[in-house]
């Protein structure tokens, strides 16, 4: 019998600071790329990639900026600590009011294309971010949305980027790959093309260089010689090929890394990490955001009563179903924020236990009270049946738990019908917004995020919130930079949803890498996400 593979169960700031340390390592280690070589193998899960999201300044999926990272660079580095620090900016102000954020850049950085980084490169990205016609979606809304007034360049390496009113989360915005920086002849020359990828499209100043794309199979990266301008002054990376291999199914990336023909392999879910064999390390970094939830349309159909949502969330056993789907892995949510966020409220946890009783009651109160042949409840001629839109590939982890909602919510009289749909046809229902439920996780360590999914104007409002009592809320902590405003006025975020039932938050994920022996030196962001700038193939 195989020997259970080595885990390590990272905490979010052991994460960052585990990252942290090795970067600064890698500010007083000088590669030498002419010398070293050798091919990292990465299977990841990537099913979307080829539909539109190989641009993290577009996209708003999380392997987008997974992936991409290899390439685009940002301005800041967040540390474990919340703070920032250099990269390709080397100093920056604020103002006191959060309405300008200045950056003084380095002078020394070239695209892979030979164009130079300057101010007018971050001015030419961060315009067409905002550009309508781009059709951004999470980077829009992190560079401010409506809040944006523009970027000015002050100098040949200084710029100014100026909002109209504050906006405190703009420097963790900064530090991510949906805020990088494509070469401006790209963006001149191939801009629409970005979206879907590929060499001598996808150009930054990145350790790595796009060499080869083959939409659904793999991306090969080849290391950049000339980089020197990493987070802590990190240099090009110690092997010379990183070979993305997309490979949807689960059971296919823990058999690559198991027999060898990977050295890593993200979102390896629980029940498939502990059976990987010798000399395979398993990190698993819970992701800070907005846990995996149900969001349900209050403008369409049943779920326009709020006591038809709030029977929806207690009729559901979310602590059984997730313990025995997730092996205990994964905690259970109560709360819009995860609890490795900043801002998160612990004082909602067990407030909304499984009641099946209440449930019941709460429904009886919405005149749910008959029932038809097949046990569902009726009123006036209807049944209470609501139907459920999933983007496939749906993991067979989800899928179960989608089961297990299912029946649990039969058992008090409601049908949920699921529809696992390509993501032409899934967004075809989702823009007019016509179903009545739908789900995601979303990974971010601002709760800022909540913004875009629970504001009236919010590009994620997947349950057609408009409340402008909860939209000053969020447009009063988005404007406020003291952090403890801020977890206050979060906290009453979370409890209006608690109350409102917009959102059903279900599990906190993680980010689950299968790490083989081959592999030293690797880090992660505070995503969970491979960080590559010091890593060794042996």
């Amino acid at each position: 019998m195989p020997a259970r593979p080595a885990r390590r169960l990272l905490p979010f700031a052991a994460v960052a600071a585990a990252s942290a340390l090795l970067l600064s390592a890698c500010a007083t280690t000088v590669n030498d790329p002419a010398g070293d070589g050798g091919e990292l193998v990465w299977s990841i899960e990537g099913a979307n990639l080829s539909a539109g999201h190989m641009d993290p300044q577009i996209s708003q999926l999380d392997v987008s900026g997974m992936v991409q990272r290899a390439v685009l660079d940002s301005l800041v580095f967040q540390e474990a600590d919340g703070s920032f620090s250099p990269w390709l900016a080397t100093d920056w102000d604020v103002s006191p009011d959060s309405t300008e954020y200045t950056f003084e850049l380095r002078d020394d950085v070239t695209f892979t294309d030979g164009e130079k980084f300057d101010a007018a490169a971050v001015k030419a990205n961060f315009d067409r971010i905002v550009d309508p016609e781009t059709e951004s979606a999470q980077a829009a809304s992190m560079l401010g949305a409506d809040f944006y007034k523009g970027t000015e360049v002050t100098g040949d390496y200084t710029v100014k980027v100026t909002f109209t009113q504050p906006y405190a989360p703009f420097l963790q915005a900064a530090s991510t790959p949906q805020l990088g920086f494509y070469s401006p002849k790209v963006l001149e020359e191939s801009g629409d093309e970005l979206k879907a990828g590929g060499p001598g499209i996808t150009v930054g100043t990145g350790p790595f260089v796009l060499t080869e794309y083959t939409p659904d199979q793999e991306i090969v990266y080849t290391r950049n010689d000339d980089y020197a301008w990493g987070p802590h002054d990190a240099k090009a990376p110690a092997f010379e090929t990183l070979r993305v291999e997309i490979q949807p199914e689960a059971s296919v990336r823990t058999g690559v890394i198991s027999s060898g023909e990977a050295d890593l392999a993200s979102n390896i879910p629980p029940n498939l990490a502990s059976d990987l064999g010798d000399g395979i390390t398993v990190d698993s970094v819970e992701y800070p955001g907005l846990p995996y939830s149900l969001y349900l349309n209050e403008k369409y159909g049943v779920f326009a009563d709020e006591k038809v949502r709030q029977a929806f969330a207690r009729g559901i056993d979310i602590d059984a179903a997730v313990e025995e789907i997730f092996f205990g892995q994964f905690p259970r949510a109560w709360s819009v924020l995860g609890s490795t966020t900043p801002g998160y409220d612990a004082s909602l946890e067990g407030t909304w236990p499984y009641d099946a009783a209440e449930a019941e009651r709460l429904l009886d109160e919405a005149g749910w009270t008959t029932r038809d042949v097949d046990g569902i409840r009726m009123k006036d001629g209807q049944r209470l049946s609501v139907r459920w839109i999933a983007w496939t590939p749906v993991p067979d982890d989800r899928a179960a738990l989608g089961n297990a909602i299912q029946s649990d919510l039969k058992k008090i009289g409601i049908e949920v019908v699921r529809e696992v749909l390509e993501p032409g046809a899934y967004n075809e229902q989702y823009g007019p917004k016509t179903f009545d439920l739908t789900d995601w996780g979303f990974s971010g360590v601002d709760p800022d995020f909540l913004r875009n999914h629970l504001h009236t104007d919010g590009f994620q409002n997947a349950s057609q919130v408009a409340d402008p009592a909860l939209d000053a809320l969020l447009e009063e902590a988005v404007g406020t930079s003291d952090q403890e405003t801020r977890n206050a006025l979060y906290a009453e975020v979370q409890q209006w949803n608690a109350q409102h039932v917009a959102i059903v938050p279900l599990y906190s994920p993680s980010a689950i890498t299968a790490v083989g022996e081959r592999v030293d030196g690797l880090a992660y962001d505070l995503y969970g996400r491979p960080l590559f700038y010091d890593v060794r193939v042996d």
